[in-house]
């Protein structure tokens, strides 16, 4: 196994830990800052094993179908968690989450079709700015509450923008299954 899908795997291993620490006083008042470094640490992960796989060309199937699960994973454990502490509106992770099931299917079946669609920029968009408001609402910083919210709906309107961008850049694919 390259490194690459190594890194991948570790994101998942750390998910259960980010969990334990973000809903439990495991660590006392340290957990919350635990549960940051560690979904800090999972989230570089992802962008060091892309470079590593482009860079030295090892590229593989597991990697493809494995780094967007893994990064659907702790994104979406992180959400939920904001749910139960009451963070975040149901609603709000609703959306965020159906885009990802609504894309991940539309995936699939493009791979039924021998296509490969690429991630867009406002993809990327999208995913900076989800991390950027999960970092921001694990610290919970009074301070930063006017910044953490607007962070946060900029990422909701990016999740929808993405969603429709994708949609329609990739209409063919679902022509093809009719």
């Amino acid at each position: 196994m390259n490194l690459p899908n190594k890194l991948t795997i570790l994101r998942v291993i750390m998910i259960p830990f980010f969990i334990l620490f973000m809903m439990t006083d495991f660590a006392g008042d340290a957990s919350k800052w635990i549960a940051l470094v560690i979904f800090v640490v999972a989230s570089l992960t992802d962008l060091l094993d892309g470079h590593i796989a482009r860079k030295y060309n090892l590229v593989t199937n597991f990697g493809k179908f494995m780094d967007p699960l893994a990064d659907k994973l702790l994104v979406c454990s992180a959400l939920i968690c904001f749910v139960q502490t009451q963070a975040l509106p149901a609603w709000f992770v609703i959306v965020i989450i159906s885009r990802e099931f609504i894309i991940s299917g539309f995936r699939l079946v493009a791979s039924d079709n021998g296509v490969v669609i690429a991630a867009s920029y406002w993809g990327k968009f999208k995913t900076t700015f989800q991390m950027v408001m999960i970092v921001l609402l694990i610290a919970d910083i009074e301070a930063l509450s006017l910044v953490t919210t607007i962070v946060s709906y900029v990422a909701l309107v990016l999740t929808i923008v993405s969603l429709i961008d994708y949609l329609a850049k990739n209409k063919d694919v679902m022509k093809e299954q009719s």
